[in-house]
């Protein structure tokens, strides 16, 4: 009887650990008080899993009815809200936007070093995107622990954009994809390095401007 109890207690710790955007409201998140109960997902917090199965999004995108939690206008600055304790020592981040139902997902802006020591991050939209309905995602690759993906997306609306899906798509670099089962792996305790980091870079931990890419792959 206390080996179970102790093994339910150890399971509600992992699955409290890690981080997780709270805003924009994720696909499933116990943060959006419009959220269906019998859809939350209380463990938010997991990564992808490792052999991919549930990239991009968990899959949540593909199988949540699609309700946009906010509209953003192009051209202007607004914010990303992480929850959570365990940093894991910080990482990098991306933020990222879909138009074609999380088949591929473009940078808008990258945290590359400390990422999520601060809760907070702002962004800008950029001016050259699509108008319409579209999925924002914060992707995460931490410093210290097992080697994971963290990947919350949320549906948003978009204006005021001069451009199409087409070409943001082609003005703007494809997210980094590791440890899901793609032959790319990150290194722990070594700061992760976008090779093609976008526009918006905010650098943090020990990586600058001058750090060459890592890993590559």
């Amino acid at each position: 009887m206390f080996s179970k109890a102790l093994l339910g207690l150890m399971s509600l710790g992992l699955c409290a650990a890690h981080m997780e955007m709270s805003w924009p409201y994720p696909f499933r998140s116990k943060f959006d008080p419009q959220t269906d109960p019998s859809l939350i997902d209380y463990s938010m917090t997991s990564p992808l899993l490792p052999d991919g199965s549930n990239f991009p999004c968990k899959g949540y995108h593909a199988n949540t009815p699609f309700r946009a939690v906010t509209e953003y206008q192009a051209g202007q600055t607004y914010n990303v809200t992480l929850a959570g304790t365990a940093t894991h020592g910080g990482g990098s981040c991306q933020l990222s936007l879909s138009y074609d139902n999380g088949a591929s997902f473009h940078v808008i802006k990258s945290i590359m070093g400390g990422c999520p020591l601060e809760l907070t991050y702002d962004f800008q939209v950029p001016n050259d995107v699509a108008n319409g309905d579209a999925i924002f995602a914060w992707s995460w690759f931490n410093l210290i622990g097992n080697r994971e993906m963290y990947m919350n997306c949320a549906a948003v609306t978009i204006s005021g954009g001069s451009g199409t899906p087409e070409s943001f798509a082609a003005a703007h670099p494809p997210i980094f994809v590791a440890n899901v089962g793609n032959g790319c792996s990150t290194v722990e305790r070594q700061e992760t390095v976008f090779a093609d980091p976008g526009d918006q870079v905010e650098y943090g931990g020990n990586v600058s401007p001058d750090s060459p890419p890592f890993p590559q792959c």
